[in-house]
């Protein structure tokens, strides 16, 4: 079994991912609601450019995906702190550098260090509202 993380935004998708893949490298696949019509869906104009569905694969087995919540279709997003999305990099270095990266224009809400159970571990809210946890344990690279 896999898991992947699903997020939604309030209309930033877009900017979100352009940003994770800055970070992470890989390809971007960008589905918009005016591409992908819905029987029986009344979309508003100001919703038609907003991301129906983006995905950015990360790693040999690990997909993120999200997409905007348009409010035309009765739903309101609620950011809050019961998803994290969990990055184990292969290295200390690597750990670092997307901690940092991901931590500019957010908040660092556990410094990433040594932890008593043997990880280096830390953990963020970035700029987007997204809360992360970056691990690295050391058996694993």
């Amino acid at each position: 079994m896999k898991l992947h993380a699903y997020l939604n935004f309030p209309g930033n998708a877009e900017e979100a991912f352009t940003f994770y893949r800055s970070i992470f490298g890989g390809e971007l696949s960008v589905y918009r609601f005016k591409d992908m019509p819905m029987e029986g869906v009344e979309l508003a104009p100001e919703d038609e450019d907003k991301v129906m569905h983006v995905s950015l694969p990360i790693g040999e087995d690990s997909v993120l995906m999200a997409s905007d919540t348009p409010q035309s279709f009765g739903r309101e997003l609620v950011q809050g702190n019961n998803v994290y999305v969990s990055a184990h990099p292969a290295s200390r270095e690597e750990a670092d550098r997307i901690f940092n990266a991901l931590a500019e224009g957010g908040g660092i809400e556990m410094p990433i260090a040594d932890q008593m159970w043997g990880d280096y571990y830390g953990s963020l809210r970035d700029r987007f509202g997204i809360h992360w946890m970056v691990n690295h344990h050391p058996q694993e690279g």
